[in-house]
């Protein structure tokens, strides 16, 4: 599949944005300073709606996004759409609850979490329900999804918050967990996508044509003599050599340059605004990571130009 930079850009930075305001709705402890609250808040928000924001570059025509939102019955997409509004809108007034009013907010904050997991929820199975793409049909799609998307929001509050432990566990040993959990995940990921070819599940040339049956089915000339959508956008190679390199990447500045950040604030006692570097530095491996999502894939139409 073509990896747009719109959509890897969506997909990282709404998870993380979303990420946060779930542990900040399920009340993460943020500093008692109103002014530093509002921009902590602000950066998780803002993170989710450039990443919302930048997806509709990749639509056709993007006047017309808002009119994806009325296909929540049948689509994720627009599922997506209607949960990401309504998350939000909730964190909006929860914010702002929590600034000018002495009012209880918890119930409040726990629907903000709620929605904005559910959100980055319909986000992943936008692909993990496509078997046309056996790369990403699998249940385990929308786990790595919310497991990236906890783990890069809890970097982020952990660096604003004020809490130094929880019980006997600092927050800085709690983000070195969450990281090694979160990409253990994408390492059980790849090691299922890569038995998960199109011949595994039975997709040929000869099925896609419907001739297998009459004998061995081989491209005789490609239906097109140029390109066109599907070919821009349903048919991209990538080598396994450069595959490899970038899943390097992706552990090395995604894993285990946070993890040795957050190591070096437990055993030093580092203060935790230091482990901003580590959520930038996920980030930059997430869309490393998010860009072999997308270009390793392959959709069963590619056996028709293949």
């Amino acid at each position: 599949m073509h990896p747009a930079i719109s959509v890897i850009v969506f997909t990282v930075t709404s998870g993380a944005g979303f990420g946060a305001i779930a542990l900040i709705g399920a009340g993460y402890p943020l500093s008692d300073n109103p002014l530093l609250f509002f921009f902590t808040a602000f950066a998780a928000g803002a993170l989710a709606v450039v990443g919302l924001l930048s997806s509709t570059f990749h639509l056709g025509h993007p006047e017309r996004a808002w009119r994806a939102l009325s296909q929540w019955r049948s689509s994720w997409l627009s599922r997506e759409g209607v949960a990401s509004i309504a998350a939000l809108t909730l964190f909006g007034i929860f914010v702002l609850a929590r600034l000018f009013t002495d009012l209880p907010t918890r119930e409040l904050g726990w629907g903000v979490s709620v929605l904005s997991l559910a959100t980055v929820f319909t986000t992943s199975m936008i692909y993990a329900q496509l078997r046309t793409v056996p790369h990403w049909h699998s249940w385990l799609t929308p786990v790595v999804y919310l497991a990236f998307s906890l783990s890069s929001g809890f970097l982020l509050v952990a660096a604003a918050g004020k809490a130094s432990q929880f019980g006997d566990f600092p927050v800085a040993l709690i983000a070195m967990l969450v990281l090694l959990a979160a990409w253990a995940i994408k390492v059980a990921w790849w090691q299922r996508a890569a038995g998960a070819s199109l011949a595994s599940r039975g997709m040929t040339t000869g099925s896609a044509t419907g001739l297998g049956g009459i004998g061995e089915v081989r491209l005789f000339e490609r239906p097109h003599t140029g390109g066109n959508y599907l070919t821009r956008e349903m048919v991209h190679r990538i080598g396994r050599k450069h595959a490899a390199k970038l899943r390097l990447i992706a552990l090395a500045v995604g894993a285990a340059l946070p993890m040795l950040i957050a190591a070096a604030t437990y055993w030093w006692g580092i203060a935790n605004p230091v482990l901003a570097l580590a959520f930038v530095s996920m980030l930059a491996g997430l869309f490393a990571e998010r860009w072999l999502f997308f270009a390793e894939a392959r959709h069963s139409v590619s056996l028709y130009y293949e």
